[in-house]
């Protein structure tokens, strides 16, 4: 066991973590294939799920968020799971006996990498947004490195400990070898048609589907020329089925709940419409594919739309305000994917902001921290 490479990955809550901290286990696997690889997740979360479903086991710790107001009288208990967190993580520490710890963000990452920095464990965080979270900015002081994927995040963290490497994407995004054409068949849908891809993330957005639902006559005008392909996410997904009823559905508009398959629903749009977490924009860099962006307003520090406009500031996509969108996301969606000249823009400048093989780059900063 002692010339085994161990290594603890903490953290989840949302897709836009548990992709990245995926990946770079798997990344850390292909350079080391005798490296144990243990995830430490909150109970009752996504990665619960989701990382088992990869391949690799986890432990769940009965941390929570900080409830608002911060003066909430739940936040002792609150307080108490952290605390009862941390000394689980160092049990889990005592008998995995890692070499370094990797933190991606959520609220089982800051429990885990402050156990492990307390027991002498090497550390590094790998931070997603152009505007870092509470969790990481905290775990700074504690991190050997520092992973990055903008500039000027010196804001938040020591310079020196800074490393841009970008955001690890699902690699499965990148292997996609079929055609745009053969793609569209493969989802049933008519290549001859521009394609619109409607996304709100694993559990959808409700100005996406919002955005749709008020303007199914638009869609239906369209139908010559364009076809709308909507995930709904499993949350919304049985009142858009409900409202679809009572209204008519559009011959043009296919409505799912979850894609599986995102390599080849991405390579069949001709136009994308998504949220601005960060390892989306990450995936639609190192596709280059024209997107609109809609930041969502119910996150930490309003950090999707600093998100959005670091490539908006470079003409690299699209931003619509969340409040806006209802009621101008689709007339702009058909403007957009009929003008060739502004998709290829979109798509030429997008490209030109990829970090590409960014789990490579972070697995082997792992390594080098953990052996040396």
């Amino acid at each position: 066991m002692d010339n085994e490479l161990r290594i603890i990955i903490s953290g989840g809550g949302t897709g836009g973590h548990i992709f990245p901290a995926v990946s770079i286990a798997n990344a850390i696997k292909a350079e080391r294939h005798d490296a144990k690889i243990l995830f430490v997740g909150a109970l009752g979360r996504m990665e619960m799920q989701r990382v088992p479903a990869a391949g690799y086991d986890i432990k769940g710790l009965p941390v929570r968020g900080l409830i608002r107001p911060l003066w909430s009288p739940r936040n002792i208990g609150v307080a108490i799971d952290f605390l009862r967190s941390k000394r689980m993580v160092k049990s889990i520490i005592r008998d995995f006996r890692p070499m370094g710890a990797v933190g991606v963000g959520g609220y089982a990452s800051a429990a885990t990498l402050e156990a492990a920095h307390a027991m002498g464990i090497p550390c590094l965080i790998q931070e997603q947004n152009s505007y870092a979270g509470v969790t990481n900015k905290r775990l700074a002081d504690k991190a050997e490195r520092i992973c990055v994927a903008y500039d000027g995040m010196e804001r938040f963290f020591p310079a020196d400990k800074i490393m841009k490497t970008g955001n690890p994407v699902r690699q499965s995004l990148l292997e996609v070898k079929m055609t745009r054409e053969e793609a569209a068949n493969a989802l049933g849908l008519d290549p001859a048609k521009k394609t619109i891809l409607l996304v709100g993330g694993s559990l959808g957005a409700r100005t996406v589907n919002e955005s749709v639902m008020r303007h199914l006559d638009l869609i239906e005008q369209q139908a010559d020329r364009i076809q709308f392909v909507l995930q709904t996410g499993k949350y919304y997904s049985k009142s858009i089925a409900e409202e679809l009823q009572r209204h008519h559905k559009p011959a043009n508009l296919t409505v799912t709940d979850f894609i599986s398959d995102m390599g080849t629903a991405y390579r069949a749009a001709d136009l994308v419409i998504s949220r601005a977490g960060a390892s989306s924009i990450s995936e639609f860099c190192l596709i280059g594919k024209p997107v609109i962006l809609v930041p969502s307003p119910n996150v930490a520090e309003d950090h999707q739309t600093k998100n959005a406009m670091a490539l908006t500031d470079r003409n690299a996509a699209i931003c619509v305000k969340d409040s806006d969108a209802p009621d101008t996301l689709l007339s702009l969606a058909v403007e957009t994917v009929a003008d060739t000249t502004l998709l290829e823009n979109l798509s030429a400048n997008i490209l030109h902001m990829a970090l590409p093989d960014s789990a490579t780059v972070i697995a082997r900063e792992v390594i080098r921290m953990a052996t040396k």
